[in-house]
């Protein structure tokens, strides 16, 4: 079992490894955060877009990150588990 600021360091970790050259910075909505079913819940986006809230600054398909609390595994969320996870 991992705390919750544990399992938030390996979301930003895991969100910070998977940007690829040229995209925009990205970040967590930290305020959006939750905890469901033993599985840290994390939205994220483009960081200009949480600083200005405009829609144009949103990039799309941004499933959530998903941090199990039982073993600390993490990953992008998929279509299946809306739901259970969130």
């Amino acid at each position: 079992m991992i705390s919750e600021s544990d399992a938030k360091k390996v979301a930003e970790e895991f969100l910070r490894e998977s940007r690829r050259v040229g995209e925009p910075e990205l970040a967590i909505k930290w305020e959006s955060v939750v905890m469901k079913n033993g599985v840290l819940v994390a939205p994220y986006n483009s960081a200009l877009f949480f600083e200005t809230g405009d829609y144009r600054d949103q990039l799309l398909d941004c499933w959530p990150i998903l941090v199990d609390m039982s073993n600390g595994s993490v990953r992008f969320a998929l279509l299946e588990d809306r739901g259970s996870c969130w």
